[in-house]
């Protein structure tokens, strides 16, 4: 049975490629000289020899190529030119022996002093003890006088060694030079170095638009040259009742530079404060005598004979009157003063140069001082809350110097300072009363003066006034349509 089976299948592929032969003869024909049977029985070409013959000749045409390309571009490649070193000599830096020790940076300790602190206070909080205090005060010998008085924010260098010991100390002796005290030897050792100080001038304007210092601090001011601007003109402008909204000024200053690092604030150059539109200027000078002043462009003094306001107040609690409601008494009286309410303790000073006439209790005024100016000028002043010790009847005063301090003895009902302005014994009203006016410079001085100071710094401050009113008009305004 298989073995017809399998002559079945066997006739079935004979007649299979009879068809295919017969439907393909032509290409039989052309191809009928591919085999390798050179019998004269031609058997029919089968596929999958042709495919072994395409693929074989494929293989070696690629390893053929495998030989000869890499063989011909190796041919092509040019020979390779040798390089050329050359030697050149080179100088070798001389050899410096280096120390076995290097040289090591003492490490200070900066310490800033805060408001009510004291020297002993800040040798404690650093570990020390009054003994370091005491070796520090022995070896500064003269400069230690810097030491006597500290203030708040003054800077002080610690030294401390790896157990703890004060090895150094270092502090200013003034401005300009600094003490350095040395422990870590086998004696104390102190030495002055000088501070590299440099001024650098500064010019600023400000626009009053709320308060003085608001002004300056948009100018770029800081609050301690604001506040030298307002000591400037005090005289004639009361920073308080008289300043109004476009009030402005224009300064040229300096800026204390130390070390390459700014360290404060220092003197007005030249300023211009114009007020309800009055003019005032001032321009420092160094004077005969050596010292400097300020004075306005007419040679006369900045600082008047007479302060016009001697306390910082903080409201005026009653002006000058010929009739006024006594707020204890309960009855109309005059009021020959002008009351400046304060803090009790605020300081009183002198108005001007003068003598104490009166020092101690008077009814109605308590605590009260009068001063005698002129032969016909004199000022009063109450209900002060205590005197300043030492000063009696006859001592003379200058003008700023404290003579007590604000409070409310006397007939009062809060702390205040009752301010008298007298001619020829006749109180006048403190604010609107005409003060005596300074004698100016001497010719000789007045003269250089005015060629010195006056003339280029004039022009300074005309120069930036003019480019302050040349923005303004260049400055874009925004129109609402």
């Amino acid at each position: 049975m298989a073995e017809e089976k399998q002559g079945a299948r066997h006739g079935r592929k004979l007649a299979i490629c009879r068809k295919a032969q017969r439907r393909h003869s032509h290409f039989y024909e052309r191809c009928s000289h591919w085999s390798f049977n050179r019998s004269g029985e031609i058997e029919p070409i089968r596929w999958h020899r042709e495919r072994l013959v395409l693929a074989g000749t494929a293989l070696l045409i690629t390893l053929l190529s495998g030989f000869i390309m890499p063989a011909w571009a190796s041919a092509m490649r040019p020979a390779p030119t040798p390089e050329i070193h050359s030697l050149l000599p080179l100088a070798l830096p001389k050899v410096v022996p280096v120390s076995t020790t290097a040289a090591t940076v003492d490490d200070w300790q900066v310490v800033r002093v805060q408001p009510g602190q004291t020297l002993s206070d800040i040798f404690n909080a650093r570990g020390l003890g009054m003994a370091d205090l005491q070796k520090v005060m022995d070896a500064a010998g003269n400069a230690k006088s810097a030491l006597h008085n500290i203030r708040p924010g003054q800077e002080f260098d610690f030294l401390i060694g790896r157990d703890g010991s004060l090895n150094g100390f270092r502090f200013d002796e003034d401005q300009a030079r600094r003490a350095v005290v040395r422990l870590d030897g086998a004696q104390p050792i102190v030495s002055i170095e000088q501070r590299d100080m440099d001024l650098r001038e500064q010019v600023a304007h400000g626009v009053i638009r709320s308060s003085l210092y608001a002004a300056g601090d948009q100018a770029g001011m800081d609050a301690a040259m604001v506040g030298k601007l307002a000591d400037l003109f005090k005289y004639d402008v009361d920073f308080v009742q008289d300043l109004r909204l476009g009030d402005s000024f224009t300064v040229i200053y300096d800026d204390i530079y130390r070390d390459g690092v700014r360290y404060g604030e220092g003197n007005i150059i030249a300023a211009e404060f114009i007020n309800q539109g009055k003019r005032y200027t001032a321009y420092r000078f160094k004077k005969a005598d050596g010292d400097y002043g300020w004075f306005s462009e007419d040679g006369r003094p900045i600082q008047k004979s007479f302060l016009r306001i001697p306390v910082d107040f903080t409201r005026i609690s009653s002006t000058f009157s010929v009739a006024r409601m006594h707020p204890i008494l309960g009855r109309m009286r005059a009021h020959k003063g002008v009351d400046y309410a304060a803090p009790s303790g605020t300081p009183i000073h002198a108005a001007g140069d003068g003598v104490i006439k009166y020092h101690g209790w008077e009814h109605g005024y308590g605590n009260f001082v009068v001063i005698q100016h002129t032969n016909t000028i004199s000022t009063a002043y109450g209900h002060m809350s205590r005197f300043v010790k030492g000063q009696h009847v006859g001592e003379h005063v200058r003008q700023g110097e404290v003579i007590g301090y604000v409070g409310m003895t006397g007939l009062a009902t809060g702390p205040h300072l009752h301010y008298e302005f007298r001619v020829n014994g006749t109180q006048r009203n403190p604010q609107t009363v005409t003060l005596p006016q300074p004698e100016p410079l001497p010719g000789a001085q007045l003269a250089r003066f005015k060629a010195q100071v006056v003339k280029p710094q004039l022009a300074r401050l005309t120069e930036l006034d003019a480019r302050i009113k040349l923005a303004r008009t260049d400055a874009p305004t925004n129109n609402d349509n």
